[in-house]
């Protein structure tokens, strides 16, 4: 027992124990990012948290190598390292070991830092999965380079005598930070690079095999011309934060056809009040099904005053980050735009429900299998989930997935 406690003190269990659930929750994410299935514990498709930030450019470099096979791999050579650390490990390679780890735990560390600043300022929402590996990164960053200096400062560990082999001379306190900080400035290359490299356009399309409902344009919210050669139906929710970035570039898109293409907007909430292909209720969904109906109210009431409640909806209240309307916002700004008495006889109208029905019934007749599910652009039988950073994606995914000529 005294022989293994010597071999495997608390700190080295603390080290490789932690390094193996990082490295565990990493791979998790990893598999994630690969086939597009939903996270355990993170709820329904468009959850603010997982999905924002596991779909975001901030997933991956390039949009081709998810980040966190990145942390996968760097959290599996701790791991490793932290097998060749003990006293039955000739000194040479315990210092290699030593100096590679401290590289990998300042990498670890920048990394952390890095994605809780995208987390918190850029995308606006935390993934549980991320954060706890992130403060095991710091954690096993903060041991590391306390026992690092312990271990080159102490003869007995065999790692300062200068009759060691050319790996391990000049092993001091000194070359700690310097190996650590090297690892930062990896961690830097990598923010530089998500900030720099401007990934393509992300989607996933189909076909659907059912007949789907038919919407008559002149009858329905439009952005565009119900004249229009092209119509899509474009499925969203007033509470999905990837809906709100598609909508500010709908009519950019509609300039460029020259008229020729319209959106007509079908609201399918996230929620099981009124969508049954919702898996289970979200918290941050929890009152879509009303924001759309007080939309689709404002719609019946006054279609010129509905255009301005659209765009309101969708529009920065302050800064730079975008935050979903309230129910009591929502309904008081309907009532402002279209008068009391308009917005209750409106209200009133069954077409309402019958509407939000069809749109729904369009959701789940092109189910997204990736988990991805809105915003959601259907035109014909074809239908396509994206995240377009700009109106060149969006006219490229119109005309790559749906099959809309170009302009």
């Amino acid at each position: 027992m005294n022989r293994f406690r010597r071999s495997w003190p608390w700190w080295r269990c603390v080290l490789t124990g932690w390094s193996a659930l990082a490295f565990a929750l990493s791979a998790y994410l990893s598999w994630h990012y690969l086939v597009g299935a939903s996270l355990i514990g993170c709820g329904d498709p468009g959850a603010p948290g997982c999905d924002d930030l596991l779909n975001s450019r901030w997933s991956a470099v390039a949009g081709a190598l998810p980040v966190s096979s990145l942390a996968a791999g760097v959290y599996l050579s701790i791991l490793v390292t932290s097998l060749f650390i003990g006293p039955a490990t000739p000194a040479p390679v315990r210092c290699l070991a030593w100096r590679a780890m401290l590289v990998l735990v300042g990498a670890a560390a920048g990394s952390a830092v890095w994605f809780t600043i995208v987390q918190k300022w850029v995308v606006g929402a935390f993934c549980p999965y991320c954060m706890v590996t992130h403060i095991i990164g710091l954690v096993l960053a903060a041991l590391v380079i306390w026992r690092a200096r312990v271990e080159f400062d102490d003869d007995s560990t065999g790692l300062a005598l200068t009759n060691l082999e050319d790996a391990c001379r000049g092993a001091r306190r000194r070359s700690v930070w310097p190996l650590a900080a090297i690892g930062l400035a990896l961690a830097g290359v990598l923010a530089a690079s998500q900030v720099a490299i401007i990934p393509a356009s992300v989607y996933r399309s189909g076909q659907s095999q059912d007949n789907l409902p038919a919407i008559d344009p002149r009858t329905v919210p439009l952005v565009g011309s119900p004249n229009a050669l092209y119509v899509v139906n474009l499925l969203f929710d007033y509470k999905c934060p990837h809906c709100q970035r598609m909508h500010f570039l709908l009519d950019e898109v509609i300039r460029r056809y020259g008229g020729k293409l319209a959106f007509a907007l079908c609201p399918a909430p996230l929620s099981r009040q009124c969508n049954p292909y919702i898996r289970g209720d979200v918290e941050e969904f929890k009152d879509s099904c009303e924001l759309a109906k007080i939309g689709l109210t404002v719609w019946l009431a006054d279609r010129e005053a509905f255009v301005d409640f659209n765009r309101w909806m969708f529009s920065l209240e302050s800064g730079d980050h975008w935050q979903p309307r309230s129910v009591g916002a929502a309904g008081a700004k309907a009532v402002e735009l279209v008068g009391p008495e308009k917005f209750d006889a409106a209200r009133a109208d069954p077409w309402i429900d019958r509407y939000l029905q069809t749109s729904v019934q369009i959701f789940g007749d092109t189910i997204d299998p990736s988990g991805k599910a809105l915003p959601k652009l259907v035109y014909g039988a074809r239908w396509v989930t994206a995240e377009a950073n700009d109106a060149d994606d969006l006219v490229w995914i119109l005309h790559d997935s749906l099959a809309v000529p170009t302009p």
